[in-house]
């Protein structure tokens, strides 16, 4: 996630419908190259040959962006492949199931086919000359005439049965692509966020150890700063939370206060910053979707100046990033790799969307 001042922590390493993911996904290769340009490009030498530490923050701000922003796009085509997956054994097992029905019915058919050969196999005429009981073959004949309507039922019903088989089984066809195609993005997003991860640490390892703890505590304190406006605590207001479900998702928040930040992670040890509104929310009961932009549909829509606590409070224009109101201007999120759960001012960050689950 960017925000100013993004804290840079010393010896990081990285943990853990298909249209509109293909759009979603569009980016990735041009993200890529990107990461190729910032990475390709080394941190600006200070006197003496050694880099820059504010150069080498800011290279690595953007390229922890640029991670969390893959790791939402990984993260929602791993919920697509799930979806998918999911969608396509339920169709393999009704193909399978109208498949047997279907052989169940042509069984049925070749009965009755068989039936109305032995009870009419003559032409109808001749039988009548020669019957010696004209009356009663008449019976029969009604009876055979009522087999050929049976039959010819039949015969409909196993034809349409056919194009309701072949209908599903390019359902379970197509899912099965849409699949592929949904894993074979997964896997690049995955690649992507450990390509972003890797290169921010080699620019921290240009610094020495003594460099990077200084700018992790600098970070921490600007952090503290902003959440507690140059007080000595967090002043979260009066306003109580927007139900009770919404007050178990807060204190659920809290309660995770130091956690570190982990890629695709939801708790209840490690999260990324969605992952922390689904495991508070699941505390309470609430299922939301699993991705920042997800979650920005997940909800009723309210202005940041309606915010209560519990709302999600979604960041960025392409709301890669979300924490939990917590009143008073604050909210509380899981800020970037590397990083622990934390406190934040509402105010660091472009504010895209809140909502109200």
């Amino acid at each position: 996630m960017a925000m100013p001042q993004r804290p840079v922590l010393p010896g990081r390493t990285s943990q853990q419908g298909p249209r509109r993911l293909a759009r979603v996904l569009a980016v990735t290769a041009a993200a890529t190259t990107a990461l190729a340009i910032t990475a390709g490009t080394p941190a600006q030498a200070a006197p003496g040959g050694r880099p820059d530490k504010n150069e080498v923050k800011a290279q690595v701000d953007q390229l922890y962006t640029e991670a969390e922003q893959a790791g939402e796009r990984s993260t929602a085509a791993e919920e697509d492949a799930k979806r998918l997956q999911t969608e396509a054994t339920s169709l393999q097992g009704e193909v399978a199931r109208q498949q047997d029905a279907l052989n169940t019915m042509r069984t049925g058919l070749s009965g009755l086919a068989a039936a109305q050969y032995r009870a009419g196999g003559m032409d109808p005429a001749v039988q009548l000359m020669l019957s010696s009981d004209p009356d009663g073959y008449l019976a029969r004949a009604r009876t055979l005439a009522q087999l050929g309507e049976e039959r010819a039922d039949s015969l409909r019903a196993v034809q349409q049965q056919q194009r309701r088989l072949d209908q599903r089984r390019a359902e379970a066809t197509g899912k099965l692509a849409e699949l592929e195609a949904v894993r074979t993005a997964l896997a690049r997003s995955k690649q992507e966020v450990q390509a972003k991860l890797r290169a921010a640490q080699a620019l921290l390892n240009t610094l020495t150890a003594a460099e990077q703890a200084q700018l992790a505590a600098q970070d921490a304190r600007e952090a503290e700063q902003r959440a507690t406006r140059g007080t000595d605590r967090v002043d979260l207001g009066s306003l109580p939370p927007s139900s009770d479900r919404a007050a178990v998702a807060v204190a659920a928040a809290l309660s995770r206060l130091g956690s570190p930040y982990v890629y695709g992670a939801t708790g209840p040890g490690t999260f990324d910053c969605s992952g922390l509104m689904y495991w508070s929310w699941r505390q309470a009961g609430v299922t939301l979707p699993r991705t920042s932009q997800a979650q920005a549909f997940g909800g009723q829509r309210i202005s940041l100046a309606q915010a209560r606590p519990g709302d999600l409070v979604i960041f960025f224009n392409d709301m890669h990033h979300v924490g939990m109101y917590l009143g008073g201007g604050t909210v509380i999120h899981a800020p970037y790799p590397g990083a622990r759960v934390r406190y934040e001012s509402v105010a660091a960050m472009p504010v895209a969307a809140v909502v109200r689950p």
